[in-house]
């Protein structure tokens, strides 16, 4: 538990200031490995280590009940504040974060993922963003549909509750901490928060303002808790607690996200990798190709919604590549063809293999294909793809519903740029993850795929007959 004392002044003053307010929030795989352990045997923890975590569950199952009956007034009211604390804490996080950034510069971190720690004005400005659009957000719990009356005279329906306990492990983005808090929060589940070593000081500075924000709204400080120690067997307890934990969302490389699936004993929400396309269909507008093509690489390459291979229609190829591999260069994207690419664009186009059409690159590196017809498209998504996001570029009504219904991804888009997909965008706040799993919760994970639903009965002394 975080005492005021412990918090930084200005985020404190910044509790007050709302208080009055309220009288008138082999690439990645191998640097995920170094951080997280594959989960390993009880025997092989340190005993502290599972004494501490045992009690971060426990006291997580309390805040859980405690926040399953909170107001939507009480959850906002916290996010508020957390907003207001983050606000004001500026200069505190980011001396944190440089600690990190140096800490992660002097340890080789590969660029993409310095990126992917750097809390910069904007990524606050977007945490602190995230937490108000949190807050307005409607609150899904208590919710009752489907409301019915049954021959026998009983009503029945459905109402909308929280998971519980929500176990998130993540990797070097700090700005998950807000995401993940704010969403659990909102959809009343309490979450353990498991970051990397490498955004330690990152997290524990975040961390204090949303305890400041709890503080304010009466709630427990256990409702959401950063796990402080480093040791990696902090992961492998985590995952094997399903008396404390009723869900684990990994966030990292696939090789973590494999081993947790494999090892964890409780529920997990995932997606393994993020191979995304875009198809530029023989009815393509070409300025609208080339311009959505250019985003969904360039825009950021980290994410795991980037564009990482890129299908033309051999009947426009001639038209849409040439312009876009100059853009690419010019970018300093490396592009990696088939025969076909590299006969139109020349030599700058490396040889494609096999593996480059199941890369996640994270990286400027883009892989091309040239197809002959939707079909080829379709079917080369489906086989290569990871059921994340693939979009096709086409101003044919029947091509583009035929690609909604055939290819089988989590998110699946005409006209429009892959970087679309993540909760922000799609207007659920945020995203505590992508899932591909095809049970519970698909793509953009948000409020509702963060709770569960439970009959709900009424009668007047009905008995069965």
């Amino acid at each position: 538990m975080w005492g005021l004392a412990a918090l930084p002044q200005a985020a404190a003053n910044a509790v007050f200031t709302v208080r009055r307010a309220a009288l008138g929030v082999e690439r990645r795989d191998r640097y995920t490995q170094r951080l997280f352990s594959t989960a390993r045997p009880a025997k092989t923890m340190t005993e502290s280590v599972l004494d501490y975590m045992t009690r971060l569950g426990q006291a997580a199952r309390s805040a859980s009940r405690v926040l399953a009956r909170a107001s939507t007034a009480q959850k906002n009211r916290a996010l508020q504040a957390a907003a207001a604390a983050l606000d004001a804490a500026r200069s505190d996080l980011t001396a944190a974060n440089e600690l990190d950034l140096a800490a992660a510069r002097a340890n080789g971190l590969e660029p993409a993922m310095v990126d992917r720690l750097a809390l910069t004005p904007a990524v606050i400005d977007s945490m602190i963003e995230g937490l108000r659009q949190v807050a307005k957000l409607p609150d899904p719990i208590g919710e009752i549909r489907d409301m019915r009356y049954l021959p026998s005279g009983i009503q029945v329906g459905k109402m909308r509750v929280p998971l519980g306990v929500i176990g998130i492990i993540y990797e070097s983005r700090p700005n998950v901490t807000i995401d993940a808090a704010s969403l659990c929060l909102k959809s009343g589940n309490a979450t353990i928060l498991r970051g990397g070593s490498e955004a330690i000081h990152s997290n524990q500075a975040i961390a204090r303002c949303i305890q400041l924000g709890l503080a304010e709204a009466g709630l427990p400080a256990s409702a959401v808790q950063v796990v402080e120690t480093t040791d990696r067997a902090a992961v492998g307890a985590l995952i094997t607690m399903p008396e404390f934990v009723d869900v684990i969302v990994p966030r990292g490389g696939k090789g973590l996200i494999e081993r947790i699936s494999r090892d964890a004993k409780v529920p997990v929400i995932k997606h393994l990798d993020g191979v995304c396309h875009v198809y530029i269909d023989v009815a393509a507008d070409l300025d609208k190709a080339i311009r959505v093509a250019d985003n969904a690489k360039t825009h950021r390459y980290s994410p795991c919604n980037a564009m990482e291979t890129l299908l033309v229609h051999a009947a426009v190829a001639d038209k849409v590549l040439p312009p876009l591999a100059a853009i690419y260069r010019d970018k300093g994207v490396e592009l990696r063809g088939d025969a076909a690419t590299r006969a139109l664009l020349g030599s700058g186009v490396l040889e494609a293999s096999e593996d480059d059409w199941f890369a996640e690159y994270n990286a400027p590196i883009l892989a091309v294909r040239i197809v002959d017809s939707l079909d080829a498209a379709i079917e080369h998504i489906n086989h290569y793809g990871s059921q994340h996001t693939d979009a096709i570029i086409t101003e044919n009504f029947s091509d583009a519903r035929r690609f909604l219904t055939e290819v089988d991804s989590a998110s699946v888009m005409v006209n429009a740029s892959t970087r679309f997909a993540d909760g922000f965008e799609y207007g659920l706040g945020a995203e505590i993850g992508i899932s591909t799993d095809k049970l519970h919760a698909r793509g953009p994970v948000g409020l509702d795929g963060l709770t569960s639903e439970k009959y709900v009965v009424f009668g007047d002394g009905h008995i069965r007959t």
